[in-house]
């Protein structure tokens, strides 16, 4: 297909005007979300229960959890593609349970771009506008306002395989974004991409969100992916909400055992509430782990004689060679353990050093820059003492 004179003058006074009117009206047409006690239920089954959370309008928000939580049941019951069986969702300050998904102003970008293959770039952008009945005239004008934002107006007349991954994932935003929909869906975009060009294309993704100012919900399963997309993100497990926080918060202070564990590499430790003290704004809890003994850590204790845990980065951990004259133990400035070192994997920039506990068998792991590891003496098979401060010792109650 030919692009036609006029569509060849629309396109030049697009790119003849600032496009930061465009991002202006996109980012004002952005609206925050909010769940409030959402139930989905299949019969007897409960996929997803009383789930409340707000996202502000401009915010990046992942939902992040593994398969069968209800991410992407919650994703479908906000773009309107699944009945709720309970609760409200409002889209900006509308009530929308009963809006079907063509009346909701949402948009949605799946997994494979889902691209017609068959149809050029333009009339792959054109398509939501065709659908909409709009004009033949306002059609033109936005199709090359859009393409033009994108940076991709030169590619017009193109077939989808005609063009990159990075530049398919745009054309496929800029069909998105096009109808100026109030909130953007992502299903898992970017789960059936090779590692590099997963990188490259969430980079991709957070660059074209901030320069819209859009309201983007993305539903995944890929931790590193949640941390460096969103402004928020919501942790689920068994159709419930866990833990709402920013990356950093999540990363810093995993708020239950679950969320430790789904995050990786935490070394966590189980056992029982037997003191607390409250100290510099947060409660200094002391935890009875059976073989291990006494730990300490930070957070708001359970009741005494309850069952909890503690949580520490294996990146906050100190580890250095065990002798029998100095005996590894808690004290309140901090926790030891005795652990031998069962495998050190070089992985690049950092060293894994497995390890596991002489009297439980449990597997702990040492975070370590390389060069630092290999400046040392310590070796598979050492036995060494595991140590780390309260501070950094997270409290999980539950």
């Amino acid at each position: 297909m030919t692009i036609d004179i006029e569509r060849q003058s629309t396109t030049a006074k697009a790119a003849a005007q600032p496009a930061i009117d465009l991002k202006q009206e996109l980012a004002a047409a952005a609206a925050g979300v909010s769940l409030r006690m959402v139930t989905k239920k299949y019969g007897p089954v409960t996929a997803v229960e009383n789930v409340t959370f707000d996202i502000p309008a401009g915010h990046y928000c992942c939902l992040l959890g593994p398969s069968g939580c209800g991410k992407t049941t919650v994703l479908r019951m906000v773009a309107g593609h699944e009945e709720i069986s309970g609760g409200d969702i409002l889209i900006g300050d509308r009530r929308v349970n009963d809006l079907p998904a063509a009346k909701r102003n949402t948009s949605m970008m799946f997994q494979s771009y889902a691209l017609f293959p068959h149809k050029t770039i333009w009339e792959n952008v054109d398509f939501g506008l065709k659908m909409r009945k709009l004009s033949d005239s306002d059609r033109r004008t936005r199709v090359g306002e859009m393409l033009e934002l994108v940076g991709l107006s030169h590619t017009a007349d193109r077939k989808p395989t005609q063009l990159s991954g990075g530049q398919q994932q745009r054309i496929a935003l800029a069909r998105s974004l096009v109808t100026r929909p109030q909130v953007l869906m992502l299903d898992e975009p970017l789960s059936a991409l090779d590692e590099n060009l997963r990188v490259r294309m969430r980079t991709e993704l957070r660059k074209i969100q901030k320069q819209f100012g859009m309201t983007f919900i993305q539903v995944t399963h890929h931790v590193e992916e949640a941390f460096s997309l969103s402004d928020q993100v919501v942790v689920m497990t068994h159709g419930r909400v866990d833990q709402i926080a920013t990356p950093d918060e999540l990363f810093q202070k995993p708020g239950s055992q679950f969320v430790a564990k789904f995050m990786g590499d935490n070394n966590i430790f189980t056992g029982k509430v037997v003191n607390a003290v409250h100290d510099e704004g947060l409660d200094l809890i002391q935890l009875e782990v059976e073989g291990l003994g006494t730990l300490f850590s930070r957070g708001h204790a359970s009741p005494i004689g309850s069952e909890a845990a503690c949580s520490v980065r294996p990146d906050l951990v100190h580890v250095e060679p065990y002798s029998p004259d100095i005996p590894a133990k808690s004290t309140l400035a901090g926790n030891q353990i005795v652990v031998r070192i069962t495998a050190v994997e070089m992985t690049g920039y950092v060293t894994r050093v497995s390890l596991m506990t002489e009297t439980t068998g449990q597997e702990l792991l040492y975070k370590v820059r390389t060069t630092d590891w290999y400046s040392n003496s310590m070796h598979e098979g050492q036995l060494v003492v595991m140590s780390w401060s309260k501070d950094n010792c997270v409290f999980l109650p539950h």
